[in-house]
């Protein structure tokens, strides 16, 4: 149960005045939630920067480009003429060393007249630009009279925002959500309290807030850091009370003698490498532990990680047990049942796949032949976790991550069996510190080789300018019967400035299509299921030479045949995702190019994640380069970068907290496993203003 003291918290947005049912969907994007966000995920959207109001300089002394508060007399209006909607509405104001020109567009009629009336004294805020020799300021974002200004607040916070929000209604809503901020209880000891200068929650949230000095939002600072602390203690403490459920002595074990290990094996095109041999060696020692394993394999797009898996599932047969493999995508899930199918027919190992796609009678089928423990691998989707799918004996459970699987899913699937061993599979390699923030203490098996065969991928960054030749290049190889891929950042147009320069799939396969006519094909999120499999089996099987895709190709899709990739704004992608998109071509025994197409000018930033993508292919290295540059947000979609299933805390500022945060956890867990008195009552508080609650049910369970 909730603890009662928190239920103003978790009142929906659309409590507050002023948001109704149009802006609850631009905050449900804004705040990445499918529901009506809650009071809590407002106040835990943090500021990007903050407008200082206290200069006040006179019109001749403006800096082009900076945000000014300015004293004006307003002179005259010209309302946009009658019929002609997309013409401004200006207002002439002046004050005694030059004039400015305030401009609206789209205005209601007489709504500007009454803000700024003729005659009248106004403070005029927002961002000054010259227009045709004049200063101009477009729809200022505080107009106020000498009483108003009074109640201004001196510096403003800004937040990152969405198209059709403006920075007024979450500024208003933030006040009141604060205005309903209950007292909440300490969970952090008085020592780490001391050591970090962290002040309570309820000031870090008041003073990123309502900013006092220019400075109080920056990350490094004691109340974002605060925040941060917050949010890493609650990840770590849920970790360790899963962590505490699967380390409970398990009774009988999961591994036989072997058998269908060396069929399978023997079926290989190819020998293991070295590291695999090691990792399923590994992971055959958990297997037949007195407690449950709790394992991460992560390796490179391509080391070999879906063959080890089946490995283990082969280990569980031998047993006579069940195991599950649930991949966050049907695309990956399906990309795993086409590696296994053939190596488990030639072992005698019994698969089948379950997603969304498998209804009605073909459903029921597979769900019976579970339940009678004629299935041993179950290969599938989130559709594993519903309800009705029951297992004869579940005794391994495999999570693909890829980032997406929270702690919940996971439960939620070693609910299925008793004492089910646990192996996670990630293809993004994760630098030490990270892994212990994402994973908690599990043990780690690396795959660093790739199989034999494999070419290097030539890797070259190219300007945007030479994209018609780029075009030629991807003629000739098409003519010469190669695959390619074509990578963009958005499916559609964006009207977002920002985006302006970005090239969507949509317009690009319309450009690729007047040229190489139906030997191209386009895939992205927004389409169907069905349609996105045609597309690329039509790709697989060569009917279509060139795939333009978003990244929805980033993941699971192999095409041995495919050695060509072209990506479009290739500085808009942080590393690790480029290296992911990369990792697409390669795959057979070919060499292959990829064309990092970049928009001028370049950023220092960007510059140096290109130079590392040309430099290496060594995933490790570059999670390392990654976490050493990553910046304050990748621009594309709403996702800041930062540690995945992360709002607040961000690598490169809170990284040295993420271990305290672990170590108050594990001495939580030694002090007060169940959570008890005063401060168990606090930090129930804590799991749940977090959404980490999920681990709560776990204290005291079987």
């Amino acid at each position: 149960m909730r603890p009662a003291l928190l239920n103003p918290l978790f009142a929906p947005v659309t409590s507050l005045s002023g948001v109704g049912p149009k802006q609850d969907k631009l905050f449900r994007f804004l705040l990445d939630r499918s529901d009506t966000p809650r009071l809590v995920d407002l106040l835990l959207h943090l500021p990007v920067s903050v407008i200082d109001r206290r200069t006040r300089p006179k019109i001749r002394y403006v800096v082009p480009g900076t945000v000014v508060t300015i004293e004006v007399t307003v002179d005259r209006h010209r309302p946009a003429p009658p019929g002609r909607s997309r013409a401004p509405h200006v207002v002439y104001a002046s004050d005694d060393t030059g004039d400015v020109m305030l401009t609206y567009f789209r205005a209601q009629p007489g709504y500007v007249e009454k803000l700024l009336p003729v005659g009248e004294k106004r403070y005029v805020s927002g961002t000054a630009q010259m227009f045709d020799g004049t200063l101009q300021m477009v729809h200022p974002d505080r107009v106020v009279d000498e009483e108003g200004l009074a109640k201004l607040p001196q510096i403003d916070p800004v937040y990152p925002l969405t198209e059709g929000l403006a920075i007024g209604s979450i500024r208003r809503a933030m006040v009141q959500a604060l205005a309903k901020l209950p007292d909440l209880p300490e969970w952090i000891s008085p020592e780490v309290l001391r050591r970090c200068s962290f002040p309570s929650i309820s000031e870090a949230l008041h003073r990123v807030h309502e900013p006092v000095e220019l400075t109080d939002i920056l990350p490094q600072n004691p109340f974002w850091s605060r925040l941060a602390f917050d949010e890493l203690l609650a990840g770590q403490l849920a970790l360790a009370l899963v962590r505490a459920q699967l380390r409970r002595p398990a009774g009988l074990r999961n591994a036989g003698d072997g058998h269908l290990r060396n069929k399978i094996i023997d079926a290989l095109p190819y020998a293991l490498t070295h590291s695999q041999q090691e990792a399923v060696k590994a992971i055959a020692s958990d297997l037949v532990q007195p407690v449950r394993m709790l394992r991460l394999l992560q390796g490179d797009v391509g080391s070999g990680k879906t063959v080890v898996a089946l490995l283990a599932a082969a280990a569980v047969a031998e047993a006579g047990k069940q195991s599950a493999l649930m991949a966050p995508t049907e695309i990956l899930a399906r990309q795993h049942i086409k590696t296994i199918a053939p190596l488990a027919e030639r072992a005698g190992l019994r698969v089948a796949i379950l997603t969304g796609r498998e209804k009605g009678k073909e459903r029921r089928d597979i769900l019976s032949r579970l339940e009678a423990g004629e299935i041993d691998l179950l290969v599938g989707t989130h559709a594993l976790i519903q309800g009705d799918v029951m297992f004869k004996s579940l005794a391994l459970a495999v999570v693909d991550e890829q980032h997406r699987f929270g702690v919940r899913e996971r439960l939620a699937l070693t609910d299925k069996g008793d004492a089910v061993d646990v192996l996670v599979l990630s293809a993004t390699p994760i630098p030490r510190t990270l892994v212990l923030t994402y994973f908690g203490d599990m043990d780690i098996s690396e795959l660093r080789e790739k199989p034999a065969g494999r070419q290097p991928v030539d890797t070259r960054a190219v300007p945007g300018s030479r994209i018609n030749e780029i075009i030629d290049a991807v003629g000739r190889a098409v003519d010469s019967g190669k695959l390619v891929y074509w990578i963009c950042p958005l499916v559609e147009q964006s009207d977002v400035d920002d985006f302006a320069h970005l090239t969507n799939a949509t317009k690009r396969f319309e450009i690729l299509q007047k040229r190489f006519g139906d030997r191209v094909g386009l895939v992205h999120g927004q389409m169907k299921g069905m349609e996105k499999d045609r597309a690329m089996a039509q790709f697989a099987s060569g009917e279509i030479q060139v795939l333009v895709a978003t990244t929805v190709v980033e993941v699971g899709l192999d095409v041995p045949a495919a050695t060509i990739m072209v990506i479009e704004n290739a500085e808009r992608f942080g590393l690790a995702q480029l290296h992911q998109l990369r990792g697409r071509i390669g795959r057979g025994s070919e060499a292959s190019t990829c064309l990092l197409l970049y928009h001028e000018p370049l950023g220092e930033m960007s510059a140096a994640r290109l130079k590392v993508i040309r430099e290496t292919t060594d995933g490790f290295r570059i999670a390392e380069e990654d976490l050493r540059l990553r910046g304050e947000g990748e621009v594309l979609g709403t996702q800041q970068s930062g540690l995945p299933g992360y709002r607040i805390a961000r690598p490169e500022v809170h990284a040295q907290l993420i271990t305290q945060a672990r170590d108050e956890a594990l001495r939580i867990m030694k002090d007060n496993p169940t959570l008890s008195g005063e401060r168990g009552e606090a930090l129930r508080c804590l799991l749940y203003l977090y959404e980490r609650d999920e681990a709560l049910p776990l204290i005291g369970a079987g």
